[in-house]
């Protein structure tokens, strides 16, 4: 995967999420998209999320919060 889906994962561990918005919403790719919906779950903004996993190709999960970056995480960032 690519370096800024690890980094945008970092950022959002470290309670940086605007930082991690400003740098995912610069791309396109399915694991971008997934990050910057959970962002918007993070945000409350559940349409917008929405739109994103849809981007992706997923449906938003009903999972938590930490439950999703966790499947983010092991998915993107290892």
């Amino acid at each position: 995967m690519a370096s800024y889906h690890a980094q945008a994962i970092a950022m959002i561990r470290k309670g940086e999420w605007d930082a991690a918005h400003r740098l995912i919403q610069s791309y396109s790719d399915s694991p971008a998209c997934l990050i910057h919906g959970y962002l918007h779950r993070v945000e409350g903004d559940l349409w917008n999320a929405r739109y994103w996993y849809k981007r992706a190709g997923e449906p938003m999960p009903e999972n938590s919060l930490e439950e999703e970056l966790e499947r983010l995480d092991a998915r993107y960032s290892r």
